[in-house]
């Protein structure tokens, strides 16, 4: 670790106020480690809180599909701390292992045609393209 979690009783008033708004917009009574470790920093911290509760707010996607692309983008990234996060939340939002599965098969897929289409220099079809 690098810069430690600052907890909440040692917190300045603007991580509170921060944390605070965590706890109420997820209705939990403790902050996770990764809003934690962004504290060291309160204006990222803050920036990043107010992007990520606009961003997964419910919106056109439902919240479970929300959840299972940031599982899925996490999981592309390497990211052990966003892929645990992300697959509990998603498993509370109605994530069965069938559907777990399903995306990881997707993801996996993706990956993997996504480099071949890279490495190969594939040209885009007309048909893909947007009208200009």
């Amino acid at each position: 670790m690098t810069s430690g979690l600052i907890e909440y009783d040692e917190a300045p008033p603007e991580v509170r106020a921060v944390f605070d708004d965590i706890m109420t917009t997820r209705k939990i009574d403790r902050v996770n480690n990764f809003w934690k470790a962004l504290a060291v920093h309160p204006p990222t911290l803050k920036r990043t809180w107010e992007s990520l509760k606009e961003v997964m707010a419910p919106g056109a996607i439902d919240p479970l599909v929300k959840e299972m692309i940031y599982l899925a983008v996490s999981t592309t990234n390497g990211c052990g701390y966003c892929i645990a996060s992300h697959t509990v939340a998603a498993r509370k939002a109605g994530m069965t292992d069938e559907m777990l599965g399903e995306l990881m098969a997707v993801t996996g897929m993706a990956n993997e045609t996504n480099r071949l289409a890279t490495g190969l220099q594939v040209p885009i079809d007309q048909a893909f393209r947007r009208p200009e």
